[in-house]
């Protein structure tokens, strides 16, 4: 006699989609670093619309998995609540890469590099965490979370010295604005990456 279980599966193609789904977004945190170390080149976008081609597939699977399946690891809110927290990541990076290559001769003065750079660690915390997430251990998630939370501090910290330089007065209006719109646009693609965090401990500390 078959089991319910071998009928209708255990559920885990869950963990590897929400996987896929983090690797691409730090893929495309990655490609954005590099393309910031690059400065003296026209940036390629192709690497970001790549990463948010394959989250978008993945995303449109996980939605399709939900309607199949009979079972799921873990609450159908949380796969939902997860897949969403991590489409949103490579596309506020590409966002930043769009805006980017039109404003390059404006910005060649100013290094993203290290934001970039924190922006690539957050994500990859994310993608330890996603693949904790079928262990369901607690203390190691909460090792995660806490570098998670580490990073973002920084990055606070990072803004208010940015605003320093843009009311320091050393800078055009128009300098000023870009300052500002691309930094915040990174902090807000590094807050996604804690929002996905979020999630994912949340997650491991219901079902732990």
């Amino acid at each position: 006699m078959f089991s319910l279980q071998t009928m209708f599966g255990r559920g885990n193609q869950f963990y590897t989609l929400l996987e896929e789904a983090a690797v691409a977004a730090h893929d495309s945190a990655s490609a954005l670093h590099r393309m910031l170390r690059e400065s003296d080149r026209q940036p390629a976008l192709d690497a970001f619309k790549l990463a948010r081609l394959r989250e978008r597939e993945v995303s449109n699977q996980i939605s399709q998995e939900l309607v199949d399946s009979f079972i799921t690891p873990i609450e159908r809110e949380d796969i939902e609540a997860l897949g969403s927290a991590l489409y949103k990541i490579p596309k506020q990076i590409e966002k930043f890469a769009d805006r980017y290559a039109l404003a390059l001769q404006q910005l060649e003065h100013i290094d993203f590099a290290p934001r970039a750079a924190m922006l690539e660690q957050a994500s990859g915390v994310v993608v330890k965490m996603v693949r904790a997430l079928p262990k369901m251990k607690l203390e190691p998630m909460k090792q995660l979370n806490d570098e998670l939370r580490a990073l973002e501090n920084e990055a606070d910290r990072l803004m208010l010295e940015l605003y320093r330089d843009i009311y320091s007065g050393r800078l055009d209006a128009v300098q000023m604005f870009l300052l500002k719109e691309f930094f915040e646009i990174l902090e807000k693609a590094i807050d996604r990456c804690r929002e996905a965090g979020v999630v994912a401990f949340e997650i491991v500390l219901k079902n732990s």
